[in-house]
């Protein structure tokens, strides 16, 4: 009477387990859509923000198409102009260091992991712009 009773129980957690939805994981297409998004809010921000917005106006505004082949050297050109910002007091703020942590983590990531995964479209530096 026990061993029937425990196998089924058994039976139905187990089931329930293969029901269970699993998240997907991002590929790395959606991981540099979401990122390059991410950047752009973020750039835009660090512009309008009350600590930074005195040394980052100079700044162009960054637009991140990662369907443009001339996102890399946009990005590496942003991340010149972030790291010329030293000698200005804001460059030591958190904001600002995160942006260019992230912004060097989304170069790696396109150039080195999904650099096969990715196809750019577009070849238009003038609309990063």
């Amino acid at each position: 009477m026990l061993a029937p009773t425990l196998l089924l129980l058994l039976g139905l957690t187990v089931t329930e387990l293969w029901a269970q939805p699993y998240p997907i994981p991002p590929t790395c297409y959606s991981k540099v859509l979401t990122m390059g998004r991410e950047i752009t809010q973020t750039a835009a921000q660090i512009k309008t923000d009350h600590d930074t917005y005195r040394c980052t106006a100079h700044l162009p505004d960054l637009y991140i198409d990662i369907h443009n082949a001339c996102v890399m050297s946009t990005m590496i050109s942003y991340l010149s102009l972030l790291s010329d910002l030293r000698e200005r007091r804001c460059a030591y703020t958190r904001k600002v260091q995160n942006l260019e942590a992230v912004i060097r983590q989304l170069y790696i990531i396109m150039s080195q992991k999904c650099h096969g995964d990715l196809v750019f479209i577009r070849d238009n530096c003038d609309a990063l712009q």
